[in-house]
């Protein structure tokens, strides 16, 4: 089935996506064919947005070569506006997907260089990244540069959601200060409970987010799978269960919900510099109905295979 195009903006958009988009070789277990799918974590929250009706810029690094063309094809199609950098000869990033059942693990093959990224424009609300693109050198130290500019600047929300590959990032005592320090620059933090089981073994996941709440965000959500999400700000903590789905296969959920939990914040006017002090200050209900959008949003993806982002018209019909 052919996917309808979108309409691809052509100027400065109010959210801008930094980070990878790569392709995604996709097989089962013990399988000897691989399907080539487009992905990457950054690269699929920008398509939610863009599905969801946002107008989005994704920030990226794509060759020109065969890869590289079905990527920012598939991602144009979907309503992204792709900014794929210089043409240099770079080569398109992999990621060998194997999949048991629902859950997927990966070996990544990735060529992450960025040069300078210049200040985002006037139009952006909403700056978010993770991932691969802010742990992998050299290009994370120009998303490292963006991000502490941003943040003095104070003009965007910053979205962050570590996404962490336990595979290229050594001991969690190693990357465990890196991650830190972004969400200090953060306004908004999404991780999974995985990541937090990973970074700080033993330790529970509402001590960790009250502990990073504290380093400055407005908001940090973690989602838990089938147990729900929990969210926490200054003013109030929350527990919401997951949404009922049939579940296919996990890929794309977390960045789903990311994208449902931007979508849904634009939605209560609670994005931009101007409104971070409203965001720290989300009345309850309100905070509950951001998150079961992004539940719901999360659920759809997870009932059909790959990370198959779904459309406004989708999740208002469910």
């Amino acid at each position: 089935m052919t996917e309808p195009r979108h309409p691809v903006s052509s100027g400065p958009t109010p959210f801008v996506v930094l980070g990878e988009a790569l392709v995604d070789l996709v097989g089962a277990q013990g399988s000897r064919e691989l399907v080539a799918r487009p992905g990457g974590s950054p690269a699929n929250v920008a398509l939610g947005l863009a599905r969801l009706g946002e107008p989005v810029t994704l920030v990226t690094r794509l060759g020109r070569d065969a890869f590289g063309e079905m990527v920012a094809a598939y991602l144009e199609a979907g309503g992204v506006r792709v900014d794929r950098g210089p043409d240099d000869g770079v080569r398109t990033s992999l990621a060998v997907a194997t999949l048991a059942g629902a859950n997927v693990s990966y070996d990544f093959r990735i060529d992450w260089h960025l040069g300078p990224l210049p200040p985002l424009a006037p139009e952006t609300r909403c700056l978010h990244t993770g991932s691969l693109a802010t742990a992998l050198a050299p290009g994370s130290a120009s998303v490292l540069e963006l991000l502490v500019r941003e943040h003095r600047r104070g003009r965007v929300t910053v979205s962050y959601d570590p996404d962490v590959r336990p595979a290229l990032l050594g001991a969690p005592d190693a990357a465990r200060p890196g991650v830190e320090h972004l969400v200090g620059l953060s306004d908004v933090v999404k991780v999974s409970h995985e990541d937090l089981d990973w970074l700080y073994p033993g330790r529970g996941y509402e001590e960790v987010a009250r502990e990073w709440l504290g380093r400055g965000p407005a908001l940090v959500v973690v989602t838990r799978g089938a147990d729900g999400v929990f969210a926490v700000t200054q003013r109030v903590a929350v527990h919401r269960p997951a949404a009922p789905t049939v579940l296919v296969d996990t890929v794309g959920a977390g960045d789903s919900f990311t994208a449902g939990l931007l979508f849904g914040l634009g939605r209560a006017d609670l994005l931009g510099g101007p409104r971070r002090a409203a965001l720290a200050e989300i009345a309850e209900p309100t905070l509950i109905g951001v998150l079961e959008m992004a539940g719901r949003v999360s659920a759809l993806t997870c009932a059909r295979p790959g990370a198959d982002l779904p459309t406004l018209a989708e999740l208002e019909s469910r």
